[in-house]
């Protein structure tokens, strides 16, 4: 059994506590200011798993108790009803999948901490939903913002269950002609801003022994492509990163997913990409040509970035979510086929990848 505090005027959430020796968490479980005698009944322990302490708390708003029974830690309701809402922290809401799930998740009854560099950028969403989202500034390169966001989302929250590192921009050139400081602030923000907005996470989600983390990566985290090798290494290091931390934390609860989406429908290959200042004629066929078709499909890519948000936001909402999650055909193809090559690579060159080791004995 685990005590929970009402949270607001406009319902309640439990907000979980749980002995270290279980390693269970009582989700966020919504109950409306106007919910019914028979809806309240269906939710007794007889028949449910919430007990409210009284109907008249929910519709006041004040501190109370509630008491829930977490015989069950699925994340389901026993009344067949959706997941139970969850608190969202995600980085980069301005434009692209930041502002296609932060979209999906309030509207489906989720609270959601909506950050962007610009908070004017996101304040629609809290107009649309006043008691759902809150809006931080962050630009994740500022480690102070970085602070002030996630300690100002967990006072207004309560707590983050789920944190989504969305933020990153592309950058094209071939390697040879990519200039420092343009690959130096791609990492800032793609890698070191993810790796900060973690840092600053983890200690709640560690004290609670329940969270999920969600690091968009790309394809590109899982194959090179000529014009973009810098982007290519700033996702693969968010992709080694991501299965390191996924060990380490699963033992406290805490699940990672790394998703890798081929081409959608953003801004990605648009204004949130730059490009190499001067150009190397020898790199025409390759890093030129693959930087202009990029380009020129930007806005009419295969991917639907809604169906995205739906996909993160279900896998992040399950018991046992994937480590890699792969988005798109273009992705799905694209992995197979460098897997292939990889296991090609290996086989062909098996015999001396054993024979280096010492002889035993």
């Amino acid at each position: 059994m685990v005590c929970a505090s009402l949270l607001g005027c406009d319902g309640f959430y439990l907000q979980g506590t749980q002995a270290v020796t279980r390693r269970t968490f009582c989700r966020l479980l919504p109950i409306s200011m106007a919910t019914t005698s028979d809806q309240m009944e269906r939710l007794s322990p007889a028949n449910g798993q919430a007990r409210p302490a009284s109907k008249a708390a929910a519709w006041q708003g004040t501190t109370s108790t509630l008491v829930l029974d977490r015989s069950s830690s699925t994340g389901h309701s026993h009344l067949g009803l959706s997941p139970f809402p969850m608190i969202w922290f995600i980085t980069g809401c301005s434009t692209g999948f930041g502002r296609a799930l932060a979209t999906h998740l309030l509207d489906a009854g989720h609270r959601v901490a909506v950050t962007a560099r610009n908070v004017a950028d996101v304040e629609d969403l809290v107009a649309v939903h006043p008691h759902a989202a809150k809006a931080f500034r962050l630009d994740v390169t500022d480690a102070d913002q970085v602070a002030e966001a996630v300690a100002g989302a967990e006072a207004h929250f309560g707590q983050i269950d789920v944190l989504v590192n969305n933020a990153g921009i592309g950058y094209f050139g071939s390697v040879e002609e990519s200039e420092d400081d343009e690959v130096r602030r791609m990492f800032e923000i793609n890698f070191w801003g993810l790796v900060h907005v973690t840092q600053a996470v983890l200690p709640g989600m560690r004290a609670r022994r329940f969270g999920r983390i969600v690091n968009i990566s790309s394809i590109a985290g899982l194959r090179g492509f000529p014009t973009a090798g810098f982007y290519n290494a700033s996702k693969f290091a968010v992709n080694g990163l991501s299965e390191a931390l996924a060990l380490e934390v699963k033992p406290l609860g805490i699940a990672v997913t790394v998703v890798m989406p081929s081409g959608f429908r953003t801004d990605w290959a648009g204004r949130s990409a730059n490009e190499a200042a001067h150009t190397i004629d020898d790199y025409a066929d390759t890093a030129h040509r693959n930087a202009a078709n990029l380009r020129r499909v930007s806005g009419h890519q295969p991917g639907d970035p809604m169906r995205a948000a739906k996909a993160i936001a279900d896998a992040a909402q399950s018991d046992d979510p994937p480590l890699h999650l792969l988005l798109g055909n273009d992705a799905l193809n694209g992995a197979r086929r460098q897997l292939a090559l990889l296991t090609a690579d290996f086989d062909a060159n098996e015999e001396v990848s054993r024979w280096v080791d010492a002889p035993e004995g």
